[in-house]
């Protein structure tokens, strides 16, 4: 009898087929110094140093996920960026990863501001140290922007359509830059009815 044929090899359709692992923290201590570092990023432009650590650099999270993640913490009581980094570590380790991560985000600041505020009690009059504070207050204020326009490409996935969503945050930027409505209000108006639009839309 003739000896029996090799089986072909996989195709390369099949082993496309098994999605590669989505990039976590290694560790705890992965966890801790990651946002440690992030923090120590955040000088006023907070948002646009999140985004570029959790989503383009470390992918820990999808452009996406990082909306509804953010969306969230602004909601939440307490500083936006901390609730992040409890719900960004609650979601990897549990509840010794939002303790960690939040450690991460407060320790090592901490003893920065400290620092800061007392050089800026006894510095702080100097015209040289006035202008250096309104050009970052300019370069942070172009990085939120810049970050806001970056995130708004996730819009394209939204269940509600691109022509909804637009003038959702165009309202949005009117009430808050323009008319200086309290958050908590454009947040229970707008973003209860985008809540409920998108509800429905879901809905079977």
């Amino acid at each position: 009898m003739p000896p029996p044929l090799p089986s072909p090899p996989p195709s390369a359709a099949a082993s496309d087929a098994v999605p590669a692992p989505r990039p976590r923290p290694a560790s705890l201590a992965d966890l801790f110094f990651s946002f440690t570092w992030l923090a120590l990023q955040g000088f006023g432009g907070v948002l646009a140093v999140v985004q570029r650590e959790l989503v383009e650099r470390k992918r820990w999270l999808t452009q996406e996920e990082f909306l509804e993640d953010w969306a969230v913490a602004q909601i939440m009581p307490g500083p936006n960026v901390a609730n992040l980094s409890l719900m960004v570590g609650g979601r990897y380790f549990g509840l010794k990863g939002a303790l960690t991560a939040l450690a991460g985000m407060l320790a090592a600041p901490l003893v920065v501001v400290l620092i800061l505020g007392v050089l800026y009690t006894r510095f702080g009059a100097h015209p040289q140290v006035i202008g250096a504070l309104r050009g970052m207050a300019a370069v942070s204020a172009g990085m939120i922007g810049a970050t806001g326009l970056k995130l708004a490409a996730a819009l394209n996935k939204h269940p509600l359509p691109l022509w909804l969503t637009l003038p959702f945050a165009a309202l949005g930027v009117l009430m808050v830059a323009i008319l200086h409505w309290p958050l908590f209000y454009i947040l229970l108006g707008l973003g209860g009815i985008g809540c409920v639009l998108t509800y429905r839309k879901l809905a079977p």
